[in-house]
């Protein structure tokens, strides 16, 4: 494979592994994968979240290096998804009272924005802000530029992540010395790569079956109107197999070989025994209750995250299942007999046009669809230069990159941030450092003000008496005269 010259990376930090793909972007809207790699990630990544710092900026170390050799050339920055274990979503309110007769500028929109954004959340990080719609006066608005009101509310939908989980990630990425070109919240990448917009336009819910987390997002009007990250997976359907006194990767050989979500009882026979290993067995009828016990739990856990106002009537556009849980044989059928909804699909892959040879991409079983959805979310051109194939084994390969702070010297503002965007902690660094240092010059231009007024005031003050002075001594004068 000749040197790449143009191409975007993607990667993604999942329970399971870790996964980096480089793509390029063709002129018809396809994507032709150019490189994919992964690795394990189930020793420093749990339920979707770092807790192990070193390890993770290690693997990240390899992933860009592994993708590097592959295309041959330095890779500059990289696109990354977020997602993981206690995101989930806030709803919050923000007004602003306007003179009579006031037209609504873009302006004011901005103010409400950048105020719904510096909330604060006790231990918590907003990692993006889904506008749900504006009310001007009594009407409700999606857009209210131009319109006269005198009361302007915005409605919000705040998506939050612990600061420990939002710190740790970034801190990988600079410990491993690779820039982020951008941060994509993984789940709305997911959706607008698997999601068909009438189905977000009727309502949905799209289930993402991860290893240790099922995520939960609920879409209506084409808006994100719920977020949740529930800590069950399809991990947790092994450990229960590996209870009956096994090793974990023979259960999760069981899972994937016996496994079913649902079973007819009439289906069951109470004869068949499930070998475990060549001494021992299990009857099916255990085996499939232990299955079914720990998949109810999880299509329940989902149902219960649904919004009482779009758990039914909302919901015109089904129910979509997807990643690597989505392939256990009956999946389907449990959320149908739980949830009664009939409309229920499973995607197996995107909706992009994707050019690819590796397996990986090409068994279309949907654990790749949020590195692929992320990947399609990229625009910057991540080809850094080329590797230089004569360089000794122990000459600087890497060359002189920017760094995420160096990507991000300018801040953006909340209207300019396309809708899953997630500020890297440098660009909320600057962010907060420009806020600060406005609010200071807006206190001293108060006090500047206000001393000029007392001045003004002390020289009226003085003329007043001085004038009083002086009528006092005219009339003296004339009592003496």
């Amino acid at each position: 494979m000749a040197a790449a010259k143009e191409f975007i990376v993607a990667i993604e930090l999942g329970s399971s592994k870790v996964t980096g793909i480089a793509g390029k972007k063709n002129m018809d809207g396809s994507i032709t994968v150019l490189a994919v790699v992964t690795e394990d990630s189930s020793s420093f990544i749990r339920k979707g979240v770092v807790y192990n710092i070193d390890k993770t900026s290690q693997c990240i170390s390899n992933i860009v290096l592994k993708l590097k050799n592959i295309l041959k050339t330095n890779i500059a920055y990289v696109y990354v998804g977020v997602g993981g274990q206690s995101i989930r979503s806030m709803r919050n309110v923000i007004v602003k009272n306007l003179p009579e007769e006031t037209i609504v500028t873009q302006e004011m929109v901005d103010d409400l924005m950048e105020g719904n954004r510096n909330m604060s959340y006790q231990d918590q990080e907003i990692l993006d802000a889904a506008t749900q719609e504006y009310k001007v006066d009594n009407q409700f608005q999606l857009d209210p530029v131009g319109i006269q009101c005198q009361r302007l509310e915005g409605n919000f939908m705040n998506i939050l992540w612990r600061k420990q989980f939002y710190r740790n990630l970034n801190k990988c990425f600079d410990l491993a010395g690779v820039a982020i070109a951008e941060m994509r919240l993984a789940p709305l990448a997911l959706a607008d790569s698997v999601l068909t917009e009438t189905e977000k336009r009727s309502g949905c819910l799209l289930v993402d079956l991860g290893a240790d987390t099922t995520t939960v997002s609920v879409y209506f009007k084409n808006i994100l109107r719920h977020l949740v990250v529930i800590p069950l997976g399809g991990n947790n359907i092994t450990k229960d197999i590996a209870s009956m006194q096994m090793d974990e990767s023979a259960a999760e050989a069981m899972k994937l070989k016996y496994a079913s979500a649902y079973t007819e009882n009439n289906d069951i026979d109470n004869q068949l025994m499930i070998p475990i290993d060549s001494d021992r067995s299990v009857e099916s009828r255990k085996f499939i209750e232990i299955v079914e016990g720990r998949v109810q739990e999880i299509v329940e856990n989902v149902w219960y995250q649904v919004p009482a106002e779009y758990a039914n009537e909302r919901l015109l556009g089904g129910i979509i299942l997807t990643g690597g849980g989505s392939n256990l044989k009956n999946i389907e059928t449990a959320f149908r007999n739980h949830t009664r909804v009939e409309k229920i699909r499973t995607a197996k892959f995107v909706t992009q046009t994707i050019i690819a040879k590796d397996p990986l991409i090409t068994d279309r079983n949907g654990t790749m669809n949020t590195v692929l959805g992320i990947l399609a979310k990229g625009s910057m051109n991540c080809a850094g230069a080329e590797v230089d194939p004569n360089a000794g084994l122990f000459d600087d390969q890497q060359p002189t990159t920017q760094t995420t702070a160096d990507l991000h010297r300018e801040v953006r503002k909340p209207s300019e941030l396309e809708s899953g965007v997630v500020l890297t902690e440098a660009e909320k660094l600057k962010a907060e450092e420009e806020r600060r240092r406005a609010e200071e010059e807006a206190a001293k231009k108060a006090q500047k003000e206000k001393g000029e007024e007392k001045e003004t005031d002390d020289n009226d003050g003085i003329k007043k008496v001085g004038s009083r002075l002086k009528n006092f001594l005219v009339n003296l004068l004339k009592e003496d005269e």
